[in-house]
């Protein structure tokens, strides 16, 4: 009789003994662990926090990953939960918004404006989570493939900066001449005396003379080093070692680094044992109308993104996914959104290679998400986390930000291999034009500067400006075609 009732209960309900269930649960944080940290540790350095600051923006994200994975496997009344087993995480589709509001508004008011927006979005999302299912069709495979591999595109160039060094500031590649930093300092002290005009404002020698902290070999075969383990761990790990291998990736860096003495455990010494994330770390949120539209325009396409592979989750555990359910997944997407800006956190979506993990194990138990969302939670509590993550060196992250973003990109591509190219030569057109849209800030960054000021933060991010000219000319060439069965096939793909 107890065989005949635990075969009863639904493979997504089944509660696990309590070992394997947090065993399991471990297991899903893992195989997320290097994307959820990759994104604050962007933002956080793009602001130019310090570290100690950074250390708590991980924190904060760990923290908000557990949160948001509760609410949505375990389900908060009918209103908030997909009740399936998923695992959230920052999504990589507001990085590029994001850096680019960081590069707008440097340091803790920018920090501000960010969190106002996610705020912002956060609450037009749940809103607007009824109405996701019908865009739909504005989203093909043809127009999320483009989205993602501009994604990918445009993230790449973080990973090679921390691999080389930031064009701009210490590690730029040219550096001033101290013969001429020299120079005109003491133009500058004639000038105050009178002897010759004031200099104009702004007046400085250009960067001529090679940095010697740009592009470092030992820099370049840390990351060598990272790239190739990651690949040899892929290539001949099996099951749940293959699956980690970017974060195994980066412990083999990390131990690299200490022998070579560029990594030291200082500030994880000075990071206490225990931590509340508390909220409004940086003070109240600023609400900026265009950063808000900004974020929503990001939110639109990552809940499309989640109702494909809500669609797919569906299938693969046999759980129905009703109009109802749907919904009440969509706006926890929003909900740990909000609850991500008011926590100084980001936009949280499902993470796909949690769902590729499900299928992987077989295992289909909500509760072991749940328990996943515990552990990040308490990783969120213990600030030596953070500081731990915070002390990478940027070459360790540049070989593991080489595989993370290129598959981002590489998911694009792969989702875009569906589609009908030689039936339709249209489908070309909008591939090259989005993806020449999406360059556009990359190439060309200076090329908003005759428009208004307040506008910049939304055309300076590639990511948005691909997904309006994939939509546009998707819809002009192909009218709105998109299916739910082709929703299922692109997030069966996907990859972040």
């Amino acid at each position: 009789m107890a065989r005949a009732a635990t075969s009863a209960v639904d493979p997504v309900d089944e509660i696990l003994p309590p070992l394997r269930m947090t065993t399991l649960g471990l297991q899903h944080v893992l195989v997320m662990y290097a994307g959820a940290v990759a994104v604050p540790l962007i933002v956080g350095r793009a602001l130019k926090l310090s570290p100690e600051d950074v250390a708590f923006l991980i924190s904060a994200d760990l923290f908000c990953c557990g949160v948001a994975t509760i609410i949505q496997s375990l389900g908060v009344t009918r209103w908030f939960g997909i009740q399936l087993p998923v695992m959230m995480g920052v999504t990589f589709a507001s990085v590029g918004p994001m850096v680019a509001m960081a590069n707008a508004y440097p340091g803790p008011e920018g920090a501000r404006m960010i969190f106002g927006a996610i705020i912002g979005a956060g609450i037009v999302a749940m809103l607007i989570a009824p109405f996701v299912g019908r865009m739909l069709k504005f989203f093909p495979p043809l127009v999320t493939g483009t989205i993602i591999l501009v994604i990918g595109v445009t993230l790449m160039r973080v990973g090679i900066n921390w691999i080389f060094g930031n064009p701009v500031g210490p590690t730029a590649p040219k550096v001033v001449d101290p013969v001429a930093a020299g120079w005109l300092n003491q133009l500058r002290d004639l000038a105050g005396t009178g002897a010759v005009p004031a200099l104009p404002e702004g007046f400085a020698p250009a960067p001529s003379v090679q940095n010697p902290l740009y592009a470092r070999p030992v820099n370049i075969a840390i990351s060598g080093v990272v790239l190739v383990a990651i690949l040899l761990i892929a290539r001949f790990g099996r099951g749940f070692v293959a699956n980690i291998a970017v974060l195994l990736g980066m412990l083999i860096g990390a131990g690299l680094t200490i022998v070579l003495g560029q990594m030291t455990f200082d500030k994880v010494a000075e990071a206490h044992w225990f931590g509340i994330v508390a909220p409004f770390h940086f003070g109240m949120p600023i609400f900026d109308p265009v950063l808000i539209v900004t974020m929503v325009l990001v939110m639109i396409v990552v809940m499309i993104e989640s109702t494909g592979m809500f669609l797919a989750l569906g299938e693969m555990t046999g759980r129905e996914i009703t109009p109802q359910r749907l919904t009440a997944g969509l706006r926890t997407d929003g909900l740990g959104t909000l609850i991500g800006g008011i926590f100084n956190t980001f936009p949280y979506t499902s993470f796909s290679q949690n769902v590729g993990l499900v299928g992987v194990t077989g295992i289909k138990s909500r509760f072991i998400c749940v328990a996943g969302g515990l552990i990040l939670i308490l990783f969120g509590l213990v600030p030596k986390m953070g500081a731990a993550v915070e002390s990478l060196p940027t070459p360790v992250l540049g070989g593991a930000g080489l595989v993370m973003f290129g598959m981002v990109a590489a998911t694009g591509i792969r989702i875009l291999s569906t589609v009908d190219f030689a039936g339709n030569r249209n489908n070309l057109f909008v591939v090259a034009v989005a993806l020449g849209f999406g360059m556009i800030p990359l190439i060309a960054p200076d090329f908003k500067q005759w428009m208004p000021h307040a506008i910049h933060p939304l055309v300076e991010s590639g990511i948005l400006l691909a997904t309006i000219a994939a939509v546009a000319l998707n819809a002009f060439f192909n009218g709105a075609g998109g299916s739910v069965e082709e929703a299922k096939r692109a997030a069966g793909m996907a990859d972040h």
